[in-house]
C-alpha cells in the first residue's frame, strides 16, 4: 500500500491510498458492509453506484457466520461479496467489547460469548489478524480495546499498554503471514480516550512501529462533540503526516468536515445507512423525516441538487408511501441515497481542498 498527500488546504489534506485492489482519494467515507453486505438491501454493484470507494467488513460478525475458510474458499472478501475495489476490515475488537457477553479481557485477548448462540469464543491479536488474512482484506485493524466512556484514568492507562502490547503482536504475526507479499497492509489504531496525555504517550509509542497507517479509535463513544474535536487537536499534531489518518466511527457530516480541517484522511460510520432506515435522510438543505406528513403529496425529489438515481426517479410522496406501507424498498432506496450523499461530500470536500478553498468550503457549509 502507498499514500501520498498531493494536496493541502490548511491542516486538511488531499490524497490518494493505493492497494492490490485499486486506488482510494482521501479524504475518503469508507461505507460499511459489516456482513460484506450494506443493510438495506445494496450490492457491490449499488456500492459502484453511490461511489463508494472502500468497502468496510467486521472481523467478528464474518468469523462467527459464515467463518472465515467459506470466505477464503469464495476467493476472500472480493470473491465472496462480488466487489473488485479496496477492503478494510475492522479487527472485532469493538464488536467483542461492545456486543459480546460475559466477556473477559486478558493480556493474551479476548474471551466473550457469541451474540448469535451464545457459545464461548476467544479471540487473541494472532487470531484477529490471521482472520482478517484470511478474508483477503487490503488493509487489516490491530485488535484493540475500545474503552467505553466515560473511564478512570487508571484503566485507561493499563487498556493503553495492553493494547500497544497486543499491536505487536499483530505486527509479528501479519509480517509471517504476509511474508513481505504486502497483499494486506495492519493500522494500528491510537487509544486513550479523552486523556489528552495518554493519547499523545500512545501515539508516539505506535508511530515508532512505522505501520503504513494509523487510526483513531475510541471516540464517538459517549463523549461530547467538542471533547473529540479538543481530543483531535492535541493527537493530529503528533501523527506522522506521511501515513493515512483513519478516525474510526466518524460520523455526521459536521463531524467529518471538522476533522477534515484538522488533518484526517479516512472515516467510516453506520450513520447514514442505519439514519435512512429510519426515514431520516441527508440533504443539501439539511436531513428530513420522510415519514413526516407534509410530504404526503410532495412530488419534488428529496433533493433538486441530488444526482443519485432515488433523486432522479422518484418523489419525497411515493418513498413515504414506501415507509408506511413498511415495503423492503423504502430501505434501498433511503440507503442509497444516504451513501450517495456521503460519498458526493467527500468529492466535494476533496474539490475544494484542491482549489485552496476548504475554510471558505467549511463555512459555506455553517450558514
Amino acid at each position: 500500500m502507498t499514500f501520498n498527500v498531493t494536496h493541502t488546504s490548511g491542516a486538511a489534506r488531499r490524497g490518494e491510498i493505493t492497494t492490490p485492489h485499486g486506488a482510494a482519494q482521501t479524504p475518503a467515507f469508507m461505507n460499511v458492509a459489516t456482513q460484506a453486505a450494506i443493510k438495506g438491501g445494496l450490492s457491490a454493484a449499488d456500492l459502484e453506484t453511490v461511489g463508494c470507494q472502500i468497502a468496510l467488513c467486521n472481523t467478528y460478525h464474518l468469523h462467527l457466520r459464515p467463518g472465515e475458510e467459506i470466505v477464503r474458499s469464495a476467493g476472500g472478501l472480493h470473491g465472496f461479496m462480488n466487489w473488485s475495489r479496496p477492503i478494510l476490515t475492522d479487527s472485532g475488537g469493538f464488536q467483542v467489547f461492545s456486543l459480546a457477553r460475559l466477556r473477559k479481557i486478558t493480556e493474551d485477548g479476548a474471551a466473550f460469548n457469541s451474540h448469535i448462540d451464545g457459545h464461548r469464543v476467544f479471540m487473541s491479536p494472532e487470531d484477529s489478524v490471521s482472520i482478517q488474512y484470511a478474508l483477503g482484506a487490503d488493509i487489516a485493524m490491530a485488535f484493540d480495546e475500545c474503552v467505553g466512556l466515560p473511564a478512570p484514568y487508571d484503566y485507561v492507562k493499563s487498556s493503553c499498554d495492553r493494547t500497544f502490547r497486543w499491536l505487536e503482536r499483530c505486527k509479528l504475526e501479519l509480517e509471517r503471514l504476509d511474508g513481505g507479499a504486502g497483499k494486506t497492509v495492519l493500522f494500528g489504531i491510537n487509544q486513550g480516550a479523552t486523556y489528552h496525555d495518554l493519547r499523545r504517550e500512545n501515539m508516539l509509542k505506535i508511530a515508532e512501529l512505522d505501520l503504513p497507517g494509523y487510526a483513531i479509535g475510541g471516540l464517538a463513544v459517549g463523549e461530547s462533540h467538542e471533547e473529540m474535536y479538543e481530543t483531535l487537536d492535541e493527537l493530529l499534531p503528533v501523527m506522522p503526516s506521511d501515513k493515512p489518518r483513519y478516525l474510526m466511527g466518524v460520523g455526521t457530516p459536521d463531524n467529518i468536515i471538522e476533522a477534515v480541517s484538522r488533518g484526517v484522511d479516512m472515516f467510516d460510520c453506520v450513520l447514514p445507512a442505519r439514519n435512512g432506515r429510519h426515514g431520516k435522510f441527508y440533504t443539501s438543505s439539511g436531513t428530513i423525516n420522510i415519514k413526516n406528513e407534509k410530504y404526503a403529496a410532495d412530488f419534488t425529489p428529496i433533493d433538486e441538487r441530488c444526482e443519485c438515481p432515488v433523486c432522479s426517479n422518484y418523489s419525497k410522496a411515493y418513498i413515504r408511501h414506501l415507509f408506511k406501507a413498511e415495503e423492503i424498498l423504502a430501505l434501498r432506496f433511503a440507503v442509497t441515497h444516504n451513501l450517495w450523499y456521503f460519498n458526493h461530500l467527500m468529492s466535494d470536500i476533496r474539490s475544494a481542498i484542491e482549489r485552496g478553498e476548504f475554510e471558505a468550503f467549511k463555512k459555506s457549509r455553517s450558514e
